[in-house]
């Protein structure tokens, strides 16, 4: 238990400073020490102006307040609200239980702040500039809000508990001598991860962080120039929405201010006329490798706008990924890959401008219940979209796309993917069946345009018949033959299994006999690949 002094006066050993005393004196009454110029030259905790004494405060005070503080003056709440401080020294409140709410805005860390397995109601610290911020395992009741800090080596918050909303905005953060700016391994938030506008040089690692409401990452810029993830959130859960995209006029109440209660939901930035920074559309950026596998979003996983930066041997990676809406819209990546393999989600928005090229998209196994475009997507591109995932035969993507048109009431459109995958198939077979395959595509389309049987049929009964009608062949028997009529017996030559009695009263000679034997072995032929084409379609009724 943290116990608090007996009263309310400072140990004189301390030797308090006027800063200090002001300080603590402002404690008690729960009111805000402002040590400010009013010059934002002078104020900005970023710059290299000189804060003298009068400024100054020790970091072993500012823990002293906060885990053994005085008590509150009568009918005042302690708190510690300050703002504009040269705090000296390593502020460590390590396994501490901090009661008081604390407030420390535009103040300057020498040393590095150490939360490891602390415990607090809410904790904010508001455009400082902390050189590094350790804070695994902490606990806190309420939020923590690091909004506009500087933190150049990187924060820790490896399997923090976050009672309320986890506050990122503006923040700019570096990795320093390490890999990750910011590891976050096993957070769990119970309600926002508000991080928009985060300027992230380093890894930024969520993995297997638990979120209760969104998170919300307009505007952020992610580089990890090491090689390697800018962002590595494998087994990220988040309960609500997660957005990954651009910032303009329709989405910054978002990124400045708090949740509204219904939620953020999506809509695309964009740029307006005036020059204001506030007013102009800031994009979503990632310069390395995204993992997002085994993620799960309770309602939407959001990539609008976003500009993602990959070499070539990097990924977007959203394998095995569910989610009720996948909104891809990001700019479409230069380089790299874009991997859905293996993810399930209910509506894919999507833009034919966003997909990547040439062998640059993997999409084994995915599945997708309605496509909602924006913009134009014709049924070339997509099919286009569908070949560019697999540069090695493979029928899944196809029978999915196929299955989604059929289900949206597009059974052409479906029958013309079927289509476009058995000519696919037909590349990999081997001469032969290469050579049925084109017979089948000739003749009925492999069973998908079934009149195109019929009009072949129609071309060689006709050419059958005029061609007998010119040339009529002897009876087999003089007396018992029927009524000659070169139509009929055209027919009877074509049409397997249904017999006529026409083809065997007469006897054809010589190169009318070929002419016979060929009409005979196309309607075999054209009967095989109509039945194959109709199996083909009871089977997938």
């Amino acid at each position: 238990m943290n116990e608090p002094l007996d009263h309310g006066e400072p140990p004189a050993e301390l030797r308090l400073t006027t800063a200090e005393w002001g300080m603590w004196q402002a404690f008690r009454n729960g009111s805000r020490h402002d040590l400010r110029t009013g010059d934002p030259a002078r104020d900005d905790p970023g710059s290299d102006q000189v804060w003298g004494p009068q400024r100054t405060v020790r970091a072993r005070v500012i823990a002293l307040l906060l885990l053994h503080g005085p008590s509150p003056r009568l009918g005042r709440v302690a708190s510690l609200h300050l703002s504009g401080a040269l705090i000296t020294g390593r502020l460590d409140l390590s396994g501490g239980i901090v009661h008081p709410y604390f407030e420390l805005k535009h103040c300057r860390f020498e040393e590095e702040v150490l939360l490891p397995e602390c415990r607090m109601t809410t904790g904010r610290m508001i455009d400082c500039h902390i050189p590094r911020l350790e804070a695994a395992r902490i606990t806190t009741d309420g939020d923590l809000y690091l909004a506009r800090c500087t933190i150049p080596d990187g924060i820790r918050l490896t399997d923090a508990t976050i009672g309320t909303d986890l506050m990122l905005n503006e923040v700019t953060v570096g990795s320093g001598r390490r890999v990750r700016a910011i590891s976050a391994d096993g957070l769990t938030v119970a309600q926002d991860v508000q991080a928009s506008l985060l300027m992230c040089g380093g890894e930024l690692s969520m993995r297997g962080a638990r979120i209760g409401g969104s998170l919300f990452m307009y505007g952020s810029v992610l580089r990890n120039h090491q090689g390697g993830y800018a962002l590595h959130a494998p087994q990220l859960q988040v309960a609500r929405f997660a957005h990954f995209a651009s910032v303009g006029p329709a989405t910054l109440q978002y990124t400045l201010g708090t949740t509204p209660p219904t939620g953020a939901h999506y809509r695309p930035a964009t740029p307006c006329a005036s020059g204001s920074s506030e007013q102009r559309a800031r994009r979503f950026s990632c310069t390395g490798g995204v993992k997002l596998d085994d993620g799960r979003f309770g309602d939407s996983l959001v990539l609008d706008g976003a500009r993602f930066e990959l070499e070539r041997d990097q990924e977007l990676s959203l394998r095995r990924v569910q989610t009720p809406e996948l909104c891809f819209t990001p700019e479409r990546p230069q380089r790299g890959r874009v991997v859905l393999s293996g993810a399930s989600v209910g509506n894919l928005v999507d833009k034919m401008t966003s997909w990547p090229m040439h062998e640059g998209l993997w999409m084994a196994g995915f599945s997708y219940e309605h496509l909602i475009p924006i913009g134009p997507f014709p049924l070339a591109r997509r099919l286009q979209w569908v070949a560019t995932a697999t540069p090695e035969y493979s029928p899944e993507p196809y029978e999915q796309l196929a299955h989604v048109l059929r289900n949206s009431g597009e059974d052409a459109d479906a029958r013309t993917v079927l289509l476009a995958k058995h000519r696919r198939r037909r590349e990999t077979l081997s001469p032969v069946g290469k050579m049925w395959g084109y017979l089948q595509d000739w003749t009925v389309a492999y069973g998908y345009r079934p009149g195109q049987a019929a009009l072949w049929m129609a071309v060689l009964w006709a050419s059958g018949t005029l061609y007998f009608g010119s040339h009529p062949p002897e009876p087999r028997i003089e007396d018992e033959a029927p009524h000659w009529n070169a139509a009929i017996y055209a027919l009877d030559l074509l049409l397997p299994v249904i017999h006529l009695g026409y083809d065997t009263a007469w006897k054809p000679g010589g190169h009318y006999q070929w002419v016979a034997v060929t009409l005979i072995l196309t309607g075999w032929i054209l009967a095989t690949t109509v039945a194959a084409g109709a199996t083909r379609l009871l089977r997938r009724q």
